[in-house]
């Protein structure tokens, strides 16, 4: 499979926060993958490759700082986007994680249409998308 850097993974367990994003995602152009756990997240990396990640921080079979570890070691070079409504931007977790690499950005839930457009459209700029 050749690799294409213009898809995005939306790694949610709330099905309407897939549906939310993806819906956005797809209206600006962008193809959108979903997966509601750890697991499925990671049999998606097995076969695609993606430009950018958001991902929940919280899922039920695994820990959403600890999956995205286990992506970056995968793909170093995809862009991850931690969605949380439990966490802040201001969290110790989250700027360790930011400082370390692991993470690049952090949206708060209820997101911002605006900022997640923003925020994708400059991580797939990097692939000439």
């Amino acid at each position: 499979m050749p690799e294409d850097h213009s898809e995005i993974l939306i790694v949610d367990d709330e099905p309407d926060v897939c549906w939310a994003l993806g819906r956005l995602l797809s209206k600006s152009g962008f193809v959108a993958r979903t997966a509601q756990n750890g697991h499925e997240a990671l049999l998606l990396f097995s076969v695609g490759h993606f430009a950018v990640v958001f991902l929940d921080a919280k899922l039920p079979d695994v820990d959403g700082l600890e999956l995205a570890q286990q992506i970056r070691r995968i793909d170093p070079e995809v862009h991850i986007v931690l969605l949380s409504g439990y966490f802040s931007g201001d969290d110790q977790a989250v700027r360790d994680a930011q400082a370390g690499g692991v993470v690049q950005h952090f949206i708060g839930k209820p997101f911002r249409h605006e900022e997640v457009i923003e925020m994708t459209r400059s991580a797939t700029a990097r692939w000439g998308r």
